[in-house]
């Protein structure tokens, strides 16, 4: 991950400073997603946008796999003003009508 959020995030995350929203957690189940899937391959994933002045506080959407390879987008975040927990705010399987090939880029 090449920015700042991103690279705090995967450091969080390998701590265990990790937190799940309450939407993440009905995103994660609509999606039929599973946390661990998500913990355990942040430091795989790429950074697809960055958020740096998100009013809730700093976020990243990344790209990462679910345990078939597919690709998954999570939002990860940290609260404004504090310096952990990273928040898995969302998480989606991207539209490949929305996004490209790769799902690191919005369609236009």
């Amino acid at each position: 991950m090449r920015h700042f959020t991103g690279s705090r995030i995967v450091d969080l995350a390998r701590k265990g400073e990790i937190r799940i929203s309450e939407h993440g957690y009905d995103e994660l189940a609509e999606e039929r997603l599973f946390v661990r899937d998500i913990v355990s391959d942040v430091s795989n994933g790429r950074v697809a946008e960055d958020y740096p002045e998100f009013p809730k506080g700093p976020c990243v959407l990344v790209l990462q796999r679910d345990r078939d390879g597919n690709p998954i987008h999570v939002v990860w975040g940290i609260p404004k003003g504090q310096v952990s927990p990273a928040v898995v705010v969302t998480a989606y399987r991207p539209d490949p009508k929305r996004w490209t090939s790769d799902s690191m880029r919005r369609k236009k």
